[in-house]
């Protein structure tokens, strides 16, 4: 569901197209905390996207919030009501925090929810930025601010979490289990000219193809040659391709010599947390989970998963939260916003307000009261321009 209104087109930092729209914009949000720690990096991100609306007073945010969780699969067994599709396609973007519990394996709870909504709406460009902010430092002794700012593409409809495969013979010693990748032409191709188009609108219009076709002989043999077809199209893009694993190293050395990255699903998966990690934490990575076509809704969400070791602490780091509403916004349309807000979390990891995982003392309220005072300055300052 797009926002109604005379559209004209804005391109986010991941390289997106968003909507822009004259006057004052409404927008309905689906609020899906769902288990850990993501009621509570939800609720102050909701706090502060609601500071920047009642501050800029040019759009308007409506939430509605869903109890789409583990306690709701262990009263009900499922973790969605049947027309829960039907639902979410009601609203303009959905609001996600974290999937899992102790005490529900893995593959039910991220299959029974967050998988159960990506890929039937169709969400298959998985979008993760990753840059070192101000403030912060990466355990890379060398590595300083600008030298690591990347996007990741990752596929996110297909390939190595398709859900093809089975089990049989379980509990025997002739027990076979089989996990297919799968990679179509249609799948393979739309999203790498997404990434094309992605590295394209940024500055060095760069793109790191990422495979593992020298033992993967099929799918990655595929992925590399739909790559290559698709280049064609965008000769002012620089190309190179990497190994999976030779990438990993390449990440942590020569962190300056990468810009946009498209990988499969698995091999995005890992190395996005690779990047968050030498970014400074997980606790400030953003994921974008985009239909471009906008037939559906996106789903915006932080990467940290539910930590339940931290949760009801008061101590998880609402910064990927706060990234991942700001790349919410540009989605929308509203770049100033978004960008205020970016501003406003680096002016506070810069004054030293930062949680435990990037070596500070502050805790969630604490930190999110410190976004929210630095909206209310940047965006007076800003009328008085």
């Amino acid at each position: 569901m797009a926002p109604s209104a005379v559209e004209t087109k804005v391109v986010d930092s991941s390289g997106t197209e968003g909507i822009a729209a004259p006057g004052r914009q409404s927008y309905k949000i689906a609020s899906i905390p769902a288990d850990g720690i993501g009621p509570e990096v939800i609720s102050a991100g909701i706090t502060v996207l609601q500071k920047l609306s009642e501050e800029l007073d040019t759009f308007d945010l409506e939430f509605e919030h869903f109890d789409w969780s583990s306690e709701r699969y262990r009263k009900e067994g499922k973790y969605l009501p049947d027309n829960a599709l039907e639902i979410v396609k009601g609203f303009d973007a959905i609001l996600f925090g974290a999937v899992g519990a102790p005490d529900v394996p893995d593959h039910i709870s991220l299959w029974g929810l967050r998988l159960a909504l990506c890929q039937p709406l169709q969400q298959y460009a998985n979008v993760r930025p990753t840059r070192i902010l101000r403030g912060t430092s990466s355990p890379l002794s060398n590595c300083k601010i600008g030298d690591l700012d990347w996007v990741i593409i990752r596929e996110n409809s297909e390939g190595e979490y398709a859900g093809h495969g089975g089990t049989s013979h379980m509990d025997e010693a002739w027990s076979v289990a089989t996990e297919v990748s799968i990679f179509t032409r249609h799948g393979t191709e739309r999203i790498m000219r997404f990434a094309f188009e992605t590295a394209r609108s940024r500055p060095r219009k760069k793109l790191t193809v990422v495979t593992k076709s020298n033992a993967q002989r099929n799918g990655m043999v595929f992925w590399d040659r739909v790559a290559t077809q698709v280049g064609k199209d965008y000769p002012d893009v620089e190309v190179d391709k990497m190994l999976v694993d030779a990438m990993t190293t390449r990440m942590v050395l020569k962190p300056e010599s990468i810009d946009t990255v498209v990988a499969t699903n698995l091999h995005a998966d890992i190395l996005s947390d690779l990047a968050a990690a030498l970014a400074g934490s997980i606790g400030i990575a953003p994921t974008s989970n985009l239909d471009p076509t906008r037939k559906n809704p996106s789903m915006f969400e932080p990467i940290h998963g539910s930590a339940f070791d931290i949760t009801g602490k008061g101590v998880a780091n609402p910064v990927a939260t706060f990234w991942t509403a700001s790349e919410m916004l540009l989605w929308l349309g509203q770049k100033e916003a978004a960008t205020l807000l970016m501003e406003a979390v680096e002016n506070v990891t810069e004054a030293g307000v930062k949680t435990a995982d990037l070596n500070g003392k502050s805790g969630t309220v604490e930190v999110t009261d410190a976004v929210s005072v630095e909206i209310e300055k940047l965006a007076r300052r800003g009328k008085k321009v």
